[in-house]
């Protein structure tokens, strides 16, 4: 059985018509995927997945990933299966495609948008979930699918199989915790920037209600709104519920630390993103200046070399991957082994189309075989279109429900592709008055 096509979709939902999404530095934003198809001989079997944009400029980023059609039609699907790393070495090694990052922006993202499509056909191919075929395998295997290029001055080889293997350790009781409970999810919807205060207060108390230990709030725009929202939030929930604030790169270093510092009376749990995610010494002087508040990034930094330098440099508490941001579910197993060498805890970055649909994944596989915990973990959850997904995430009492399908739940329903392609889909030609 061989690879027959890959397929491509631009695919946008019009979410800035409620604010859904809004930030300061974001304010209308159309919730987007550039979608991929790997198909095989079996119509019965394919992989899926995506990266994530925000509207415009979702075009370019489909035309990237079409550019990698060539590498990836043809293969032999129980090889690609066996070694989902081969692509991703091979997809990351094409010098001529490499030069226009290295390994960073719209054709690093595509490269992750069909290692992710790889991933989600060995797992769909093998009938578990990515989370169980991760946990499940051979810690020497997993290890293999790194390329520790650059990163061998904090995370060799073998450390990282002796991480796995420790992480091994009551794997079986874990998960059937998992099973049981769930993932804990902490949730931004209550707090997007765009909302008016009754909107915010009324979405922060239901979030209490519905079991949720953490909610978000987004800053950056205005000080004196950003106080009067997060008094509103504060009222809200009480004082138990860790409420962290978020500015989405809007901040200079120092702007940042005195912006954090005017909100401290709100007992912020985190800042995340108070600057460039590329400026790692201003991360760390933030951090030193704003204790105890937390410093979170990570949903924009552009590869493990970045990440690897904001643990060396005590940069952040807390790392925030992202699973369309980067090369894939690779680049990803060892941005979570840095973490776990580093002992900085992983509370993944979802605020997107699908999003939560397959972080969810990586939070769980290191739950149940390398870091081994949740504690001080949370995964962020927005309650914004998983019904346009084949398995779509689920948070009961404030916790991810585990999913049991086969794959990596990037797959999008049919009727959702059709009607939300642009500009031709239903919805977008209907939106123009066109029949």
């Amino acid at each position: 059985m061989r690879i027959t096509s890959l397929d491509t979709f631009d695919i946008r939902f019009p979410t800035s018509r409620e604010l859904d999404g809004s930030d300061a530095m974001n304010p209308d934003p159309d919730y987007s995927a550039a979608y991929v198809i790997l198909r095989t001989d079996d119509p019965r079997l394919s992989g899926h997945g995506f990266t994530f944009t925000i509207g415009r400029g979702n075009d370019v980023q489909v035309a990237a990933i079409g550019i990698l059609r060539d590498h990836v039609v043809g293969r032999d699907v129980a090889e690609v299966c066996a070694d989902p790393g081969s692509v991703s070495r091979d997809l990351v090694g094409d010098s001529q495609l490499r030069w226009l990052g290295p390994e960073k922006g719209v054709m690093h993202m595509a490269v992750g948008a069909v290692v992710n499509a790889v991933w989600d056909l060995a797992a769909k191919r093998a009938g578990v979930p990515l989370w169980k075929l991760l946990a499940d395998a051979d810690p020497e295997w997993v290890a293999d699918q790194i390329d520790y290029r650059y990163l061998t001055d904090a995370l060799t080889r073998s450390e990282a199989v002796a991480l796995l293997r420790r992480g091994r350790q009551d794997m079986e009781i874990r998960e059937a915790l998992l099973i049981e409970r769930g993932y804990p999810a902490y949730t931004t919807s209550p707090g997007w920037l765009g909302y008016s205060d009754e909107k915010l207060t009324r979405l922060a108390k239901k979030a209490v209600a519905d079991g949720f230990s953490q909610i978000k709030l987004k800053v950056g725009a205005d000080l004196a709104d950003d106080v009067r929202r997060c008094r509103a939030a504060r009222a809200a929930v009480g004082p138990a519920i860790r409420m962290a604030i978020d500015a989405n790169q809007r901040w200079n270093v120092g702007e940042a630390i005195e912006w954090v510092k005017a909100l401290a009376e709100f007992d912020p749990y985190w800042i995340e993103e108070p600057t460039s995610p590329d400026d790692v010494l201003g991360h760390a002087a933030i951090r030193a200046a704003v204790a105890p508040v937390k410093v979170a990034t990570g949903e924009h930094v552009q590869n493990r070399i970045v990440f690897k330098q904001l643990l060396q440099a005590e940069a952040i508490d807390v790392l925030q991957l992202d699973a369309a941001r980067v090369g894939g579910v690779n680049e990803n197993l060892a941005i979570l082994l840095l973490a776990a060498k580093f002992g900085v805890p992983v509370c993944p970055h979802a605020g997107g189309v699908g999003l939560c649909e397959l972080v969810r994944h990586l939070s769980m596989f290191d739950y149940v075989a390398l870091s081994g915990t949740t504690t001080d973990r949370v995964i962020e959850y927005v309650d914004h279109l998983h019904e346009h997904f084949a398995d779509p995430a689920r948070v009961r009492n404030g916790c991810y429900v585990t999913p049991t399908a086969p794959g990596f739940s990037a797959e999008m329903l049919p009727d959702s592709i059709a009607t939300y392609s642009y500009p031709d889909g239903v919805f977008w030609r209907a939106d123009r008055g066109e029949a």
